[in-house]
């Protein structure tokens, strides 16, 4: 069996273990899996493949291409939780070959293999890569469209000299190499990022076309003579990149009109359709609400400080992300110790960079935003840990033991905060301090072994207990949060009691309920009991789901034989729900049936 092979089989059994371990276990977690999940029911029961709806009204918070894929996997699977998430781990999984790809292309094979199995067992790509969100597809298809790029313009480095310290020390090329030379690489490129268009609206194009912007700015520079030495001359160093001449230039030899002629054949006639059939409502929702506006304005609460996305990183590419002291240093120590800094690093850092940056200044933040960028990341943790275990790093040896004795730490934190956050939230499931247990021994047990200088198995060792702690997290933890998910009660007895229901959502509207009624659900908010109650009114077959404290506040509104029908504790809140429905009332289809036995 070939290496490619191997390297192959090994991480699609990671992938597999890590991302599709019981992935329809859990109930669509509120608010976005079931309005996507919906959205998709609504479309095919409408017949429409072009107007995203969810709950009768249009959906403009994403485009079109998820719902299109979910579509297929419903066709395959039927409506459930599996098909809904089929796709997210399936390209999830495609992500970690293209990452390995990358990789092998960049430094090393071993570099790749280590990249690969970084990425699927980290938290947030593994939560973006399980749930029915678009999210998935812009890492999926911003990782593609960087991957054809870099195998169209770096060299193979996998035999050559020095591909064993993760090539290090490139040679002398002429400035112009890097740039998208073949038109139909150029086309392949940008096509996939008009796909992105598709998934996620113009982020999909413009990141990763900022990422080779701004890799191209640095690494087509004509290099300087001397290296500058006064605070004046770096300065100048850093924005030479920017003079007006060599910018322009760099942004024509990017064949800007192949990329826009490109994502325009590609996204433009959905655009098109969509804003034909709804009169430009969805375009303008779409564009101005939730880009211009997201960009410009904090949203929804998510807002944050410049600092938001560094500590959003380390927990989310937890548990590599205990490497990133030693993976920055080495970085930093090795870009600055080369007289020509290998291209491959500059790229790395110019795709964190630039996802991180941009973020850090829209005013709305969430930690999905930034994982497009964790494919990169993966990269630069898996190159530094080739170079640790072959005995080439730039740091310290006490720093690696350093990151090794912070994740017994977290393990420390996790047995004693778990049990105290469950005690509190999820009563009965206080055993999930055991997770715990893993980066505990993760952590002891690279120590023993970096003691006894077995680098080597200490990097073996913390890629096994990765695919132990994602695998226990995603696959048996969450299916026991999902548990106390106990709002399914309330929609049970809604079918119980009647065959086509009529049904309410007062003070708060989960978006779950609308797709496992599967029918539309009409909101109020809690200023409303007056228009709750003509609804209630309106119809024989008529419920209303509100918290236990709003039944007080509907109570005089509605009729005398209104009462409260079933009652369930709300999924992590210190309240319950009630659902309000008619005494001794069913359908007049089901008294039909019932009479006739």
């Amino acid at each position: 069996m070939s290496q490619s092979v191997r390297h192959h089989l090994i991480l699609l059994l990671v992938a597999g273990l890590s991302l599709f371990s019981n992935l329809g276990g859990p109930r669509l977690w509120d608010r976005d899996e079931p309005r996507n999940a919906g959205c998709t029911v609504e479309m095919l029961a409408a017949h429409d493949w072009v107007t995203p709806l969810f709950n009768g009204e249009y959906r403009t918070h994403k485009p079109i291409l998820q719902y299109w894929l979910m579509m297929t996997s419903y066709g395959l699977f039927g409506v459930n939780e599996f098909a809904a998430r089929f796709w997210s781990a399936l390209l999830g999984a495609g992500g970690v070959l293209a990452v390995y790809h990358l990789g092998r292309r960049l430094f090393h094979p071993r570099v790749g293999l280590l990249a690969g199995l970084i990425l699927a067992t980290t938290f947030m790509f593994d939560v973006a890569s399980r749930a029915a969100t678009p999210d998935y597809l812009l890492i999926f298809l911003s990782s593609m469209a960087l991957t054809v790029y870099a195998l169209g313009v770096f060299p193979k480095k996998e035999n050559s000299a020095n591909a064993a310290q993760g090539g290090d020390t490139p040679t002398t090329e002429p400035t112009d190499r890097y740039f998208l030379r073949s038109f139909p690489r150029a086309v392949a490129v940008y096509a996939i990022m008009g796909l992105a268009v598709l998934a996620k609206g113009p982020v999909g194009l413009v990141l990763p076309t900022a990422v080779l912007g701004m890799f191209l700015l640095i690494v087509s520079l004509p290099k300087q003579t001397q290296a500058p030495t006064t605070l004046a001359a770096r300065l100048w160093a850093l924005l030479r990149p920017f003079h007006a001449r060599h910018f322009i230039r760099t942004c024509w030899k990017m064949r800007p009109l192949t990329a826009l002629a490109t994502v325009a054949l590609i996204a433009a006639p959905w655009y098109v359709w969509v804003g034909l059939r709804t009169d430009g409502q969805w375009l303008t929702e779409f564009f101005w609400t939730h880009n211009i506006a997201r960009a410009t304005s904090s949203m929804e609460g998510h807002a944050g400080s410049l600092f938001y996305y560094p500590v959003a990183i380390l927990a989310g590419f937890f548990p590599w992300s205990v490497f990133a002291g030693p993976v920055l240093l080495d970085l930093i120590t090795r870009m600055r110790k080369s007289a020509q800094p290998d291209p491959a690093y500059i790229f790395l850092t110019c795709w964190v960079g630039v996802y991180v940056g941009l973020f850090s200044f829209a005013q709305t933040k969430l930690p999905s935003y930034v994982t497009p960028c964790f494919p990169a990341l993966a990269l630069l943790v898996g190159c530094f840990l080739h170079h640790w275990r072959e005995h080439t790093e730039y740091v310290a040896q006490f720093w690696p033991r350093l990151s090794l004795a912070s994740l017994v730490l977290v393990g420390l934190v996790f047995l004693i905060g778990l049990p105290l956050a469950a005690r509190q939230f999820l009563p009965g499931e206080e055993w999930l301090g055991l997770i715990g247990l893993i980066p505990l021994a993760t952590g002891v047990g690279c120590l023993y072994l970096v003691k006894h200088n077995l680098r080597e198995q200490a990097v073996l060792w913390f890629a096994g207990s990765a695919v132990c702690l994602t695998t226990s997290v995603f696959a048996i933890a969450a299916a026991r949060v999902d548990s106390h998910q106990q709002s399914h009660v309330l929609l049970e007895e809604v079918g119980r009691r009647s065959e086509q229901p009529h049904v309410a959502a007062f003070g708060v509207l989960e978006p779950s309920w609308v797709f496992y009624l599967g029918r539309p659900v009409q909101e109020f908010s809690g200023q409303e009991p007056q228009a709750a109650a003509a609804f209630f009114e309106q119809y024989p077959d008529a419920f209303i789901i509100a918290p236990a404290n709003d039944w007080r506040t509907l109570k005089p509104y509605l009729p005398v034989d209104s009462e409260v029908l079933a009652e369930a504790p709300y999924f992590m809140k210190n309240r319950s729900l009630v659902l309000i429905g008619r005494a001794e009332r069913m359908s007049a289809s089901k008294v039909s049936t019932t009479s006739t036995r």
